[in-house]
This record gives C-alpha cells, structure tokens and sequence, in this order.
C-alpha cells in the first residue's frame, strides 16, 4: 500500500477502546453539554390516550415551540437551544411534605413506568398539534415526598442560567419560570412529567430533561426544564399572570367560550392543517377532568 494511504500510529484506536466503544459511547452521553435528543428511549409503554389522532410530524414539534428562555420567536428555541447543559441536572421536591427529597434526574425516571401518551396541545396563540408525549403520571413523584394535611397547591420553578440563555433578557417576562396548580389537578393521572416524544429523550428546545404537560390547558402551564417542586398552601404565582393579569389567569384551563382580551379562543388551526376546526373545552378532555371544577365560575376562574 502507498504511504500516501497509511496512518500513524498515534492516529489509530487503541485495541481496548475499540473493544469498549459501548462503556465510550454510554460516557460521552453523561457529559454535561452534550445533547441527548435522537436517543432512543426503551420499554417505553404504548396506551390508549390519543389513538385514531393524526400525529403532528415531529420537525414540526421540535421546531416550532414557546420557550422564551431561547427567544420569543418560534424557530428561535431550536436554534438557540442546541448546547444546553441538561446533565448534571436534579430536581427539588419540598414545602409542604413529610419527606422533602432533593432527586437526581435519572431517579426521577426510574420512579414510575414510562409510557406513551397521544395528548392534543393547544397554545393560547390559536395553534394546536398532537404529540406522543412519554412520561409518567406527576402523582407518582408526589406520592414519594407524602404531601401533608397544608398542601393545597403546587409550584413549579424552571431552570434559569442567563449565561446559557441570553436571549432571555429581551423576553420581557420574569425569570426563572413559574407555574401552578391545584394539588387535586397535578394529582390528576392526566398531568404528566415528560422526558420524552416520539420514542426518543426529550429536546432541548421542548423542555429537556422534564417538563409537565397538563393536556386540558393552554400550552404555557406545562413549564419546561423544571428544577424545584414545592407544595404549598396559597395559590402561587405564576409567570404569565405576573406578567399580565388581565391576558393569564391562574387556571387557564382551554374554554372556547372565553376570548383572550385580543383574540377569539372559539377555534384554532392544527400545525398541517389549512382549515381551522372548532375549539373543544377542557380542549376535549372534559369527561375526565369537568369534575375538577363543579360549581366554579369558569368566566372568572379563567
């Protein structure tokens, strides 16, 4: 063979890491800042929620999302996302609980079963998709940390570092994220923690590592990259209502019959689709979730 085609030795593997390349490639994914999307998620368990729904593509949902940490645009997540640090990464449980934990994120996903759920998703802008969400019901980290008798509500802090997300500070919210809800709705086996979509770990630019995602409200309650869970015995604030109360309330549960102060909620256009189609309230969950707020004034519990 020609020298023009050999190769030093200092360039060839060395025969012991060519024979654990596995154990090579199992540490290269731990490293802090390398991206963990596209890996694919096993034992994952297929249900019945969402079947017979055309599923949106999958660069539709990792391309075009909320998440202001990245920018306000909707490509600019995917674009200014893509070296975000998900590892190491923990998440605080505490407030009012028997036994505050502070979990790595590989136990969290190792507390419940993961499986695939086929939720609609409406956003308070008018557009809508369809995912195969994988997660596991939110009740089950709860149940873990034994909420006691003062626990009514519970908050939700996302991750914050402007050094990773300077697009941040022309987002004109406050930071770090918040969220909320009744302790009785995050109780709800609909409410889900997510890691993952279409077989694969969760996207940056979607919420990697965990995120919530409570189908029958509008897109912003499902906080994304979520570092603390409190439990809580007042209503807690929340990042949108904080930013304009009049636009976010605390519930924002899907109600066609209530307009956003500049824009009608009576229907929305599904991402792919042309037409638009009618808005379903509780975003067609209702059978499972009406009960939640029997006797409540959905007009001002908006």
């Amino acid at each position: 063979m020609s020298d023009r085609y050999s190769l030093p030795w200092s360039m060839v593997t060395p025969k012991s890491v060519y024979l654990n390349r596995r154990r090579l490639l199992a540490s290269l994914l731990a490293m802090p800042g390398l991206a963990m999307a596209g890996q694919k998620l096993e034992n994952i368990r297929k249900t019945g929620y969402g079947q017979g729904e055309k599923l949106t593509p999958y660069d539709a949902v990792t391309g075009y999302n909320n998440f202001y940490e990245f920018g306000t645009g909707k490509e600019d997540p995917a674009r200014n996302a893509k070296n975000f640090r998900t590892r190491p990464w923990t998440v605080r449980v505490d407030g009012e609980v028997l036994k505050p934990r502070t979990f790595d994120i590989d136990e969290v996903l190792r507390l419940a079963p993961l499986e695939e759920r086929i939720y609609r998703h409406r956003c308070v802008e008018g557009w809508s998709m369809v995912v195969p969400w994988i997660g596991f019901p939110l009740a089950e980290l709860l149940k873990r940390v034994e909420p006691n008798s003062n626990a009514r509500f519970v908050a939700f802090e996302s991750y914050y570092d402007p050094r990773q997300m300077p697009q941040a500070a022309w987002a004109g919210i406050p930071f770090p994220y918040v969220e909320g809800l009744r302790l009785d709705e995050a109780m709800h086996p609909l409410a889900l923690l997510v890691c993952g979509l279409y077989g694969e770990v969760l996207p940056n630019q979607n919420g990697a590592p965990l995120r919530l995602i409570v189908p029958w409200k509008y897109g912003f309650k499902g906080i994304k990259s979520i570092v603390r869970i409190r439990l809580v015995k007042s209503q807690p604030p929340t990042t949108w209502n904080l930013a304009n109360a009049r636009e976010y309330g605390f519930y924002s549960n899907v109600n066609p019959q209530v307009d956003h102060p500049r824009w009608s909620q009576a229907k929305e256009r599904r991402i792919g689709e042309f037409f638009k189609r009618d808005t379903l309230l509780f975003n067609g969950y209702g059978n499972e979730v009406a009960q939640l707020y029997e006797g409540m004034d959905l007009r001002k519990y908006y």
